[in-house]
């Protein structure tokens, strides 16, 4: 029988490149909320991928950018904390982008810290020209010596299993930190949490979906029966984003409310009684009490 490898690898990378899909993707079950909109992950999040002897934990960091509030610079402060202490980084960029500054800065870390880096490529089944990666490949090349650069496509899969066995090269021996069937290291009630604010993310615009956050007060299965009671409070910031969120005759909350409960049951395999509440903190974005009340971490805003 042969040895147990792990590694911890760091995913980051600019906003809406990919860096959630992709490590959706590699654990073949949605563990990141995915949205078209940028910023939308906003904690660290742990995945889990196990394959015979070889376990990789992944840290899903939020997209490096500039902060505007409070809650921006716990962001940014946490994907610089994430590229330490870790066995390597995934950088995950755009194949028809050339390095920008945020993928720059990111490389810098690298140096400094003398962290082995993977290379993804991300969306090359937007590319109608394959042979257009050169340029980008070559570019990368000249400004980090990556153990590994690997095209890929989270959303087809292509390149996905490529990237597996380049990112399991860093698995050094030692015990596995979690189960072998386990896919992340977060609590239910958060995963819930974060599945609602997903819908409010794809179904609402401009100012709103950045202003809300969504705490679970109560995850609990039901004593003999096979429904899981949910329920989850939205916080926003003004009354008049509550009005948006509730819609007319409640029609935009029975939406969230409907398309929530559909992923959780998908995902937890039960029946879900999911109910929704809607509460304003004004500034609740700037404001360090509140964003420690919502579960954010404390030491990211020291």
């Amino acid at each position: 029988m042969s040895a147990q490898k792990s590694a911890f690898i760091a995913i980051v990378g600019r906003p809406n490149v990919g860096k959630s899909s992709i490590m959706n993707r590699i654990l073949g079950q949605k563990i990141a909320i995915v949205s078209s909109k940028p910023q939308t992950t906003r904690n660290r999040i742990l995945g889990v991928h196990t394959s015979g002897d070889t376990q990789l934990v992944f840290i899903d960091t939020p997209g490096l950018h500039k902060p505007h509030n409070s809650l921006g610079e716990y962001m940014v402060r946490s994907v610089k904390e994430s590229v330490g202490g870790v066995d390597a980084c995934l950088l995950v960029a755009e194949c028809d982008r050339l390095p920008g500054d945020t993928e720059k800065l990111l490389i810098e870390r690298f140096k400094a810290q003398h962290i082995p880096a993977v290379l993804a490529l991300n969306k090359i089944d937007r590319l109608p020209d394959k042979s257009a990666l050169m340029e980008k490949l070559a570019a990368y090349s000249a400004e980090y010596d990556f153990d590994d650069i690997v095209p890929v496509s989270a959303q087809t899969g292509s390149g996905i299993n490529d990237l597996v066995k380049a990112l399991e090269s860093k698995a050094e021996e030692g015990m596995h930190f979690f189960d072998d069937d386990a896919l992340t290291d977060q609590p239910d009630r958060v995963l819930a949490g974060e599945i609602v604010r997903e819908k409010i993310l794809r179904l609402t615009d401009k100012e709103i979906p950045h202003g809300a956050a969504v705490v679970v007060e109560r995850f609990k299965q039901r004593e003999g029966s096979d429904i899981t009671d949910v329920d989850a409070t939205i916080y926003c910031e003004r009354d008049s984003h509550k009005g948006i969120l509730i819609g007319k005759g409640g029609t935009m909350l029975k939406k969230i409310g409907t398309y929530a409960r559909q992923d959780m049951e998908r995902f937890f395999g039960c029946k879900i009684n999911l109910r929704l509440w809607i509460k304003v903190k004004e500034g609740w974005r700037d404001r360090t009490d509140i964003l420690r009340s919502l579960g954010y971490d404390p030491a990211n805003f020291d």
